[in-house]
């Protein structure tokens, strides 16, 4: 157990985690599982980055007429999952999701590369595509309609924040007896302490 592995406070423990993720893990040390819901009650999960961290939760970004987007309107509430093989560990974070302010999503849009604010403008996410042709040309009628650096955030396209009220901390051990370490909000602030069986 390190240092950073003894702290009460689950946000520090994952900032120490990520950072060592960042200095170890040769891609996407902020790659991120989301799951979610569908409709029907089925589990939906796919990839994606988390682009800030703050005391409040973890934010990502995405078009909100996406299906992503749609079950997460549908069902505010979701699960994360860090995995970083390379330092056999994981983390899951459970909790309710709020859409970020306008001024958060246009702060971030505003980072994006010139390519990926014109693809937002682009890509109809999620929904049926032809051909791919179809997408370059709807990326060229977005470069001709946006020939100037400013390029404004679609109204669509925004983040969301997945506010924590849940942590497992996953640490792999010798003949699978992980180690599994718990937070849970507690009711009138701060955080409840546990361990799992591996």
């Amino acid at each position: 157990m390190t240092a950073s592995d003894a702290s009460n406070d689950p946000f520090a423990l994952f900032r120490a985690w990520l950072a060592e993720a960042e200095a170890t893990e040769p891609n996407d040390p902020n790659a991120m599982c989301l799951a979610t819901t569908t409709p029907d009650g089925f589990p939906s999960a796919r990839m994606v980055l988390l682009k800030g961290l703050d005391e409040r939760g973890f934010v990502f970004f995405t078009n909100r007429e996406s299906r992503k987007g749609g079950e997460l309107l549908a069902n505010p509430r979701a699960a994360l999952l860090f995995h970083w093989k390379s330092l056999r560990r994981q983390i899951r974070i459970e909790g309710a999701i709020e859409a970020v302010t306008e001024a958060e999503s246009d702060a971030y849009y505003a980072t994006r590369p010139r390519l990926s604010r014109l693809g937002a403008w682009a890509s109809q996410q999620s929904r049926p595509l032809d051909s791919r042709a179809t997408l370059e040309a709807a990326l060229r009628d977005a470069e001709q309609r946006f020939p100037e650096a400013d390029i404004p955030r679609p109204a669509y396209w925004g983040g969301f924040r997945l506010l924590p009220g849940h942590f497992e901390f996953w640490q792999d051990m010798p003949f699978r007896l992980h180690d599994r370490r718990m937070f849970d909000a507690a009711p009138g602030g701060g955080w409840t302490m546990g361990r799992a069986f591996p």
